[in-house]
């Protein structure tokens, strides 16, 4: 998922606490329920979700924990790069999206989910909640905080820093996962990033 975050001075309307909380909390459980998709038919994805996935089916931890460890490296960086408020709201959408992984698994199941479909939904779902918090000043970690504040201090694209990290998470994903497992992954990130890239318009819609 080679998603960008929206640079803060690049908001105009301001949401309310409660529009806030709102969206965070849909965006979280939304994406919470797309890696149960993901997990449940042994795909993985890119960012720091992806990294989680891999680390997660390479060692039988739960997901949840694994995504909250590894997105704490990224927290100072996102105070540096994005203020207080964003990574307050990014913070409380991680820990969120981390517990409701651990409790879904006991309240959806599936009997059975077509691998391509399931691609498809978890690309679009995950797309729909990464929408939800960026409009609501939040994400949900990672990579994309790093690639900007890559370019702050290099000049060096955050796309091709998130391209980059996307890749190498794939080719170890090749020496963990069965091959078509991985290519029908690749399906589900372009979807995500298609999601994103068709909605996430400044000109369109700009809110905090």
């Amino acid at each position: 998922m080679t998603h960008t975050l929206t640079d803060p001075s690049e908001r105009s309307v301001r949401h309310s606490p409660a529009e806030d909380a709102q969206g965070i909390v849909y965006g979280s459980l939304m994406a919470a329920f797309a890696m149960q998709i993901l997990t449940y038919l042994g795909l993985t994805t890119g960012q720091t979700a992806g990294l989680a996935v891999l680390i997660s089916y390479a060692t039988g931890w739960h997901f949840g924990p694994v995504f909250f460890v590894v997105n704490l490296p990224f927290y100072w960086l996102g105070y540096r790069r994005m203020g207080l408020r964003f990574t307050l709201k990014t913070l409380l959408a991680v820990a969120l999206l981390s517990g409701l992984t651990m409790v879904l698994p006991g309240w959806v199941g599936f009997a059975h989910l077509n691998p391509i479909l399931g691609a498809l939904l978890f690309g679009a779902i995950t797309g729909s909640a990464l929408l939800a918090l960026f409009r609501h000043g939040a994400s949900l970690g990672g990579i994309g905080i790093l690639a900007l504040y890559l370019q702050d201090r290099t000049g060096f694209r955050a796309g091709m820093t998130q391209l980059i990290f996307d890749g190498c998470l794939f080719l170890v994903a090749f020496a963990l996962l069965d091959p078509k497992k991985v290519v029908i992954s690749l399906l589900g990130a372009v979807i995500v990033n298609l999601v994103i890239a068709v909605n996430h318009r400044r000109d369109r819609y700009v809110a905090t």
